[in-house]
């Protein structure tokens, strides 16, 4: 058969051809270098560990992406990108894997520690994304044992939507987010397989910054966990008050929509919130009611504006974009 004439121009020289071959394997070579992790397990493909999956694609920080959840939102997660391949039983999905992310509430979180510590690979780095970090940080370092500073990396970004699942997620979304690190005691978060994956963070956009655990749950009980109280007790309060149907949200306007938007975070993850953190939300909780009752209290009189003139106080304060310590 007679060479097609329309291809004649399109042979390459010897010459040429080595050159080709030459840069993509250059290509290639540079690519796989960049890749911080060659394969990472995330546990929990919900909105933070679908994030994560499309986070590390988008930027070509991992290889392979494999994802452990119940069948049907591994499904969903292949569906929308966020993993390439999903495993319901967590020895199977983290095998082979030089990361592992732990992207569940904070109590399975801890079982999983107690499962992973002593059977993974010495290689393997493993991370969490719980939202309270005390716990956690007494349990690796107890289920790692004398190598825990080197294996287990304690974090938290900042991120979130008032939605949850994967459907939601999104490779930017923690684009300028904080992202707090606990150390372990005596740990350098910054050495080794920790501070590629902290180096990894910043890649995604987030803000950095290490935090004594016990200073993070106090701090997340006043900027994160009250926040969240104080939007499901208002909901719950107008439901009571004006019933399910009522159309309370469109006559309030924005300011009730943006107070009641977080009401609608899972309860499954702020019930291991409120059992992890009681002592600190207990008294952020207990301030805030002291607090409510004095304005109350106060209504008519000039203390009412003492009160707005120290709330303006906040919002005058410049935003921190530097990294750092909290």
């Amino acid at each position: 058969m007679a060479p097609c004439r329309f291809l004649a121009p399109l042979r390459l020289t010897g010459e040429f051809q080595q050159s080709f071959i030459a840069k993509f394997i250059a290509k290639f070579i540079a690519k796989f270098i960049t890749m911080a992790f060659r394969q990472v397990t995330i546990i929990g493909t919900g909105l933070i560990g679908g994030s994560l999956g499309l986070a590390l694609k988008k930027r070509q920080l991992a290889g392979r992406i494999i994802g452990c959840d119940r069948a049907p939102a591994l499904e969903r997660a292949k569906r929308c990108g966020a993993i390439e391949a999903g495993m319901i039983h967590v020895t199977d999905a983290v095998s082979g894997s030089d990361l592992v992310v732990l992207a569940t509430p904070v109590i399975p979180i801890l079982d999983l520690i107690d499962r992973l510590g002593p059977t993974l690979p010495a290689t393997t780095i493993v991370t969490d994304v719980g939202s309270t970090k005390a716990d956690i940080v007494r349990r690796a370092a107890k289920a790692f044992g004398n190598s825990a500073g080197q294996r287990f990396l304690a974090g938290h970004p900042m991120a979130g939507k008032e939605q949850a699942g994967v459907e939601f997620a999104d490779a930017d979304l923690f684009e300028g987010a904080a992202w707090l690190f606990t150390p372990l005691p005596g740990q350098n978060v910054h050495a080794g397989q920790c501070g590629e994956f902290i180096h990894c963070a910043e890649k995604m956009g987030a803000k950095i910054a290490v935090v004594d655990p016990a200073d993070h749950d106090r701090v997340c009980a006043w900027i994160s966990h009250l926040p969240q109280m104080i939007s499901t007790a208002l909901a719950a309060a107008l439901v009571d008050e004006f019933g399910p149907d009522a159309p309370v949200l469109d006559i309030g306007g924005r300011a009730l929509r943006e107070m009641t938007r977080i009401s609608g975070g899972p309860y499954s993850m702020w019930r291991d919130v409120a059992i992890t953190n009681r002592k600190n939300l207990s008294d952020v909780l207990l301030k805030m009611e002291q607090r409510l009752a004095h304005i109350r209290e106060n209504l008519d009189s000039k203390q009412l504006a003492d009160e707005f003139e120290k709330a303006h106080q906040l919002r005058k304060k410049p935003a921190r974009r530097e990294s750092g310590n909290l």
